[in-house]
């Protein structure tokens, strides 16, 4: 299928020339491939590319034999910084409460499952005791996408929690960092979330300060090591020695919880659901995270100020893809990403979107999921499921009710990949009791 898939493409970019703003360029071969290796996984990207990324983003030219030079010079600078915390983060990866594979403790519940599509691309990871903070936990689930998707996304979920807490300590200057944000919150933040937005300082700051005026001092600390951290993260990627993140790329919906405090930050489509009870003692869904879909007014604007395109395939209208300004490539279902560098000029970006939410008496858990189980299930469902069954098989249960959803919703589709975290916040409570009130 991949070799046939290539073929076309050939023969259409034989027929075709490739506008470059009146100059010709060559065929990416590098892209060619990546989309063929694509066609065998499971991938955002679109599998029905027209045209190829240009040469000239790839391909060096006698203008940018300095910048290769220094790139070179950024690679060596960057193993030479990496190399003195080497030891430090293997010590952390070997912590025992940091889980990445399918498992369950009193609070959380973790489970992941490959599709038919292919490697899973999907990882996953919760950390107890984060940073050696008590009562500090960090989650995160990550969905890759393009041919070294699970390459990306294992290695955003192994670095980012360690850059995440190292920015969180140098910006805290102590060893609590959110010094009870509960007690400093206005009345507004306490009964809702209140989402900030940062956008990369090419692009303007759009609504950084939309809500600076009832945001507590530590909360706007977490925020800013949100947002470095993910820069950093970011470009750890574009310079890795070994993973090509030019074609491919990854989500990312984080949180950390310290006490009753929630703080979250996503890129992509993967999303966090709270499950909270209502006036009616009945377990009710609301959504903490944003999916980026490139046809998002907010999204589509940026992408289209830095050029890039964004429209869905005739056979596929429901799915909006973002493009290369003078090519139908790599048609990626979403507006933000870690990785995709070949759209990193032309509108996607790799900036969290942050919320705030803190956690009261009726709320009894959060789901992390990629778009697997949300693509067929409904939030409702979802909080449903969870808070019928027992913690520890939580996670596991809700993505088998998922593929169940697949292959019934779509019989003649592939069934993506899962993962899912379900994190409880009352360890206390018996498992039993979370089935009361269940429609």
């Amino acid at each position: 299928m991949a070799s046939n898939g290539v073929t076309t493409m050939m023969k259409k970019m034989d027929n075709s020339s490739l506008d470059t703003k009146g100059s010709d360029c060559l065929v990416c071969l590098e892209c060619l491939l990546n989309v063929a290796r694509a066609f065998g996984m499971g991938s955002c990207l679109s599998a029905e590319v027209t045209g190829a990324i240009p040469s000239s983003t790839r391909t060096p030219t006698s203008s940018s034999l300095g910048k290769r030079k220094s790139t070179s010079r950024n690679r060596s600078g960057m193993r030479r910084n990496l190399s003195h915390v080497l030891k430090r983060d293997e010590l952390l990866r070997r912590n025992p409460g940091r889980k990445f594979l399918n498992s369950a403790s009193e609070v959380a519940s973790l489970f992941t499952k490959q599709g038919k599509k292919g490697i899973n691309q999907d990882a996953m990871i919760c950390w107890e005791n984060f940073g050696s903070k008590a009562d500090t936990i960090f989650c995160g689930v990550f969905d890759g996408h393009g041919p070294f998707g699970h390459m990306v996304s294992k290695r955003v979920r192994d670095s980012l929690p360690l850059r995440l807490n190292a920015e969180w300590e140098l910006n805290c200057g102590n060893k609590e960092g959110f010094s009870d944000i509960s007690s400093r919150a206005s009345g507004s933040m306490m009964s809702e979330e209140i989402p900030i937005s940062a956008i990369d300082d090419k692009l303007g700051n759009l609504d950084q300060h939309e809500h600076e005026d009832c945001t507590p001092e530590n909360f706007r600390t977490l925020r800013d090591s949100f947002l470095k951290a993910f820069k950093v993260m970011d470009k750890e990627l574009k310079l890795h020695p070994s993973i090509d993140c030019f074609c491919s790329g990854t989500t990312a919906v984080t949180l950390i919880k310290k006490g009753r405090d929630l703080m979250i930050g996503n890129v992509g489509d993967s999303r966090a659901v709270l499950g909270t009870r209502n006036c009616n003692n009945t377990i009710t869904a609301v959504q903490l995270t944003v999916d980026h879909k490139p046809n998002l007014p907010r999204e589509e604007e940026r992408i289209k100020k830095c050029r890039g395109r964004v429209h869905a395939l005739h056979n596929e209208p429901e799915v909006t893809r973002v493009w290369l300004p003078y090519n139908d490539a790599p048609g990626l279902a979403m507006a933000r990403a870690f990785g995709d560098f070949c759209l990193k000029d032309y509108g996607l970006i790799s900036v969290p979107e942050i919320s705030y939410h803190c956690i009261t008496e009726k709320d009894e858990f959060v789901v992390l999921a990629t778009d697997g189980v949300w693509d067929v299930l409904s939030n409702k469902e979802v909080v449903e499921i969870v808070a019928s069954v027992a913690r520890s098989s939580a996670a596991q249960t809700l993505v088998e009710s998922a593929v169940k959803a697949w292959k019934y919703k779509h019989p003649t589709s592939k069934v993506d990949d899962c993962a899912v975290i379900c994190l409880f916040f009352d360890s206390n409570s018996c498992s039993s009791s979370s089935s009361q009130g269940v429609n």
